[in-house]
């Protein structure tokens, strides 16, 4: 197995963007052909190149986690030499089509948005919107029930205030990057089954930005980004579901070249208790007659997530009979009206009787021309009912 874009950069699977390029900074000082006497630098430094390019681009992560390493190259290989999607004789264009020879790259870019990097002077500083960013929230059913407002804290990046997002100082010295001439981007050409292909790419010196700094900002280490706590608002809606999510727009990572920020997506979980069993908009509860109740009939009363509500048992209700209460369940979320609630009974057996309960049953077996030990057999009968 080939080795992947994470062992390249040394970094965990779960490593930030931020982490990613500074080990991308580490590796290229350490890797770049101008710098490094090694033999195969030039093919390492391509592979540290093409690590950071798909790890810190959210799209294209996604898709290599999920391929793993052999799949999502060999599919880079295809697009390269017109044999995927979008080349030659591709299902999305011919030769010099959407697809063309550009490579996996230029499929993510056709079908997800996504640019040629940072860009330069030459290759068109594009705003880009930052990452989404996600976090949970737990509540409880009164909450759900209600709606609520909750706060939720998070560490989140944003702009470096000490730069204000650039990466260096505004007194730093700058230079324009002689490997790509200023334009943010390079050039290869390959040679394919179809010929020779020049392709473009983000200039890894620069990383786009078409220019170098003497120094870097000492507050975020030349990222343009920190780490920093927040304490957020968030409303929550009444009638809303364990893993569905909120969005609040534009409170995610910080955009690129003047780009708007992300948002942050909140998932929801809601901690039901041990009382009540939610079902979509509905709830189920337990409740416990006494045996004379479930004979007689009677009205109970059962508590509801706002409030207690009379409910009728009828003459004869046998233990483990469900009864539905109309409305008295959770609210549709952004619609009008509520779920049901579904009352389950259960008829509970006294554990100790009286002299005078004890008579009265037996009175009460006889008459039903049933031979039974009243001291344990008839109870035995009723719990077997459940």
């Amino acid at each position: 197995m080939s080795e992947n874009f994470y062992d390249v950069l040394g970094v965990s699977r779960d490593a930030s963007e931020e982490e990613i390029k500074k080990a991308y900074r580490k590796q290229a000082a350490k890797h770049h052909p101008d710098v490094s006497d090694d033999d195969d630098a030039e093919e390492r430094f391509k592979k540290i190149q093409k690590a950071k390019e798909v790890l810190t681009d959210e799209q294209k992560r996604q898709q290599y986690d999920q391929m793993g390493h052999d799949r999502f190259t060999e599919a880079d290989k295809r697009g390269a030499t017109g044999g995927g999607p979008g080349g030659a004789g591709g299902p999305f264009g011919g030769a010099g089509g959407a697809g063309g020879a550009g490579g996996f790259e230029d499929i993510f870019n056709q079908f997800f948005g996504g640019g040629g990097g940072r860009g330069g002077r030459g290759g068109g500083n594009r705003p880009r919107q930052g990452s989404d960013l996600r976090t949970g929230l737990t509540i409880d059913l009164e909450e759900a029930f209600e709606g609520a407002t909750k706060e939720v804290t998070l560490t989140r990046p944003t702009d470096c205030d000490t730069c204000g997002g650039a990466g260096h100082p505004p007194d730093a010295d700058v230079e324009t990057c002689p490997q790509c001439n200023g334009r943010g981007q390079v050039q290869q050409v390959q040679q394919t089954p179809l010929g020779r292909v020049q392709q473009t790419s983000t200039c890894p010196r620069c990383e786009g930005e078409g220019e170098l700094y003497s120094e870097d900002c000492a507050d975020c280490g030349g990222d343009g980004v920190v780490r920093e706590k927040a304490t957020l608002s968030v409303e929550i809606p009444a009638g809303i579901r364990s893993g569905q999510s909120l969005r609040m727009e534009r409170e995610g990572a910080p955009g690129e070249n003047g780009g708007p920020k992300g948002d942050l997506l909140i998932e929801v979980n809601v901690n039901v208790g041990d009382r009540f069993e939610r079902d979509g908009d509905d709830l189920r509860v337990n409740e416990a007659v006494s045996f004379p109740q479930a004979v007689f009939g009677d009205t109970i009363e059962v508590e509801t997530v706002d409030g207690s509500v009379e409910m009728d048992v009828p003459a004869g209700t046998q233990s483990g009979e469900t009864f539905r209460l109309k409305g008295k369940g959770i609210p549709r979320l952004r619609r009008r009206g509520r779920g049901d609630l579904y009352v389950q009974v259960g008829v509970v057996i006294p554990e100790s009787l009286n002299e005078e309960q004890r008579e009265a049953l037996e009175a009460f077996a006889e008459a039903g021309g049933e031979d039974v030990d009243v001291a344990g057999g008839f109870f035995e009968k009723l719990k077997g009912s459940f």
